[in-house]
């Protein structure tokens, strides 16, 4: 690729999250020479959705997110999507191993940690749920080391504050994956930008918004604002990657390209409870998920989450949803009116007759106050009380809306990458398991988009990730990655503190 003048880049990343963030290393690890452009609205990197408070910090490997291993109506547990996000966090883990070995990330420390993932539910049906679902998920050399129990002095020692002045006449059950991870992708994005930018070829603009992009003959061609001074600049790219969160689907929608037809957007909101109390917290070392409401987004699984944020142990329980029309949290209110365009209305129409649970269901999130979601947290722990906790808003998350051919248009949960025909420009849609799994996706993304470059590619690429295009995945192979990933993250040297030796001060 040649640049003509200074204005040229051959990669504009939109927005300086964790999936710009992790395209940007990949491309730089495969293609040394490659000019790459961030442009990111706010004045900060990763503040939306990759920020530590606005998304779950959980490394999703399908251990403990009971909605990826549903039951049919013949009482049958489908576990395919658990497997699928479970080989996409391996592949995270590989190439996080991959920089750390190389010395592109210092200390893993500051990112990731291990902490055990747990699912936890109670009442005669969904214990009868979760065993079936443990003794169909250890047949999978993924979740073999995955341990049940039912026993109310097991359950004591690995969740106490749970289990405590818990009805003893309540049937109870969890699960529990001691190799679960707790991850920071604020963190972690804000190591990639700093590490790239220290590398001759990459720009980062902060506090400038992309306002419009259009094809221009072979390139792609920006309309940028500096937010700071208000000057614009027309920037001009080989390649576009739209990062930007719950805004990519504007700017999809901008670039005019045929496969954006039809998208829309249903943002839904969240908010923590978070911990003030030094020794509840101390006391709870794990992710624990329940079982989510019926008509409840994925987003709000809930969960009583021990998270490490920025060298501080922190307890968080939600995230309770909530409805905004903005798109970002940083966003405007006028973000979901102004998506609404003749090619997407039926699909959006469509999606708000089929899914009146939903509706029903954030109606009633929005409408509670501190005291029910103190009553809602102590489902989980019976003890709470409402001055250990304070309320605190998490991040937006933009659902796909898309046509449908059978149902006129439906909403769908995860991620999509929606890329032209000719591979000159992508985005990415929608929400979780988004970060856990962005390395698989920009693998993917890289296929679509470079599918010449990217058979080239392959041999590179597997020296950084050896599970890429391994046909030979298997149960010793996979013992021996955990290995290998579990000594590169430090985490040999973690041991995991019994509960009940705890004593509060």
């Amino acid at each position: 690729m040649y640049l003509k003048n200074e204005k040229e880049t051959h990669a504009i990343l939109i927005g300086a999250g964790i999936m710009s963030a992790t395209l940007a290393v990949i491309l730089r690890r495969l293609n040394p020479d490659i000019k790459i452009t961030m442009y990111e609205r706010l004045d900060q990197v990763s503040c939306e959705s990759s920020d530590a408070m606005n998304n779950a910090g959980t490394g999703h490997s399908g251990f403990c997110e009971l909605n990826y291993t549903p039951e049919d109506q013949n009482g049958e547990i489908d576990i395919t999507k658990a497997v699928k996000v479970a080989s996409e966090f391996e592949i995270s883990k590989e190439f996080w191993a991959y920089l750390i070995e190389t010395g592109f990330i210092k200390d893993p420390k500051v990112f990731i940690r291990r902490i055990p993932h747990m699912s936890f539910v109670w009442g005669e049906d969904d214990v009868n749920f979760l065993e079936k679902r443990w003794k169909k998920m250890i047949q999978h050399p993924l979740f073999k080391e995955m341990k049940f129990s039912k026993d109310r002095e097991q359950l004591k020692e690995w969740i106490p504050l749970i289990i405590e002045h818990r009805d003893k006449q309540q049937p109870i059950a969890a699960t529990r994956m001691e190799i679960g991870a707790d991850v920071n992708y604020g963190a972690l994005t804000r190591t990639y930008v700093l590490n790239l930018l220290n590398e001759n070829g990459v720009i980062l603009h902060l506090a400038h918004e992309v306002l419009d992009l259009k094809r221009e003959g072979e390139k792609w061609q920006l309309k940028v604002r500096n937010l700071t001074t208000g000057r614009k600049t027309e920037p001009v790219a080989d390649f576009v990657f739209i990062g930007a969160g719950g805004a990519a689907i504007q700017l999809l929608d901008k670039s005019g390209i045929e496969e954006a037809e039809g998208y829309g957007g249903f943002p839904v909101s969240g908010e923590w409870l978070i911990c003030n109390n030094e020794d509840i917290i101390k006391r709870h070392s794990a992710k624990v998920y329940g079982k989510a409401k019926i008509g409840a987004p994925p987003m709000s699984v809930p969960h009583l989450d021990s998270r490490m944020i920025n060298g501080k142990l922190n307890l968080l329980f939600g995230p309770f949803a909530g409805f905004s029309t903005k798109f970002l949290k940083n966003g405007s209110y006028w973000d979901l009116p102004l998506s609404i365009a003749w090619s997407n209305i039926k699909p959006m129409i469509a999606v708000g007759l089929h899914n009146i649970p939903l509706t029903k269901y954030l109606i009633e999130q929005v409408t509670q106050n501190k005291e029910d979601k103190i009553e809602s947290l102590k489902e989980f722990f019976p003890d709470a009380k409402y001055e250990d906790w304070d309320e605190s808003i998490a991040g937006q998350r933009v659902q796909i809306i898309k046509k449908d051919e059978k149902e006129g248009g439906i909403l769908e949960f995860g991620t999509e990458i929606v890329d032209s025909a000719d591979g000159t420009i992508a985005a990415l849609l929608g929400a979780s398991p988004g970060a856990s799994t962005a390395v698989y996706i920009m693998l993917d993304l890289l296929e679509k988009c470079f599918p010449e470059n990217a058979k080239e590619w392959t041999p590179e690429i597997q020296k950084m990730i050896p599970s890429y295009k391994n046909d030979h995945i298997d149960a010793q192979y996979i013992e021996e990655s955990r290995k290998r990933t579990s000594r590169l993250l430090g985490w040999e040297m973690q041991k995991i503190t019994p509960q009940e030796k705890y004593k509060p001060a």
